[in-house]
């Protein structure tokens, strides 16, 4: 789902801030809302989203935290799209306590390690 501005703002090159959105949700217990970039403004203007999980029980305003990039300022018209939400199922397993005794072919090789850089 698209996710809109209700208010007109500027953030500075380097900075970010909150972006109003006028929405309140009730998002069912066993799912979770997440937020993406647009990727026009990822692209085009450098803005990156933050922040970007919203739990079942939250009922607060949906603010999109948006930090700038690039290098000059952009501004935020009031009615334009600035991010994307997917509400989906997320599993809550119970967590427990142990030993990690299995080995994998990757182990505990860390980032760069699948061939990938």
């Amino acid at each position: 789902m698209d996710v809109f501005s209700v208010e007109e703002v500027d953030i500075p090159a380097g900075e970010k801030i909150a972006v109003k959105t006028g929405l309140k949700l009730a998002i069912p217990e066993g799912y979770a809302g997440f937020v993406w970039d647009k990727s026009g403004l990822a692209l085009k203007h450098h803005l990156k989203t933050m922040a970007g999980v919203i739990d079942s029980n939250y009922r607060g305003e949906l603010m999109i935290v948006l930090t700038n990039l690039g290098k000059e300022p952009y501004h935020v018209e009031k009615g334009s799209k600035i991010a994307q939400l997917i509400i989906t199922p997320v599993a809550s397993p119970e967590i427990e306590e142990g030993i990690v005794a299995d080995d994998t072919e990757r182990g505990t090789a860390g980032f760069g390690s699948s061939g990938t850089v």
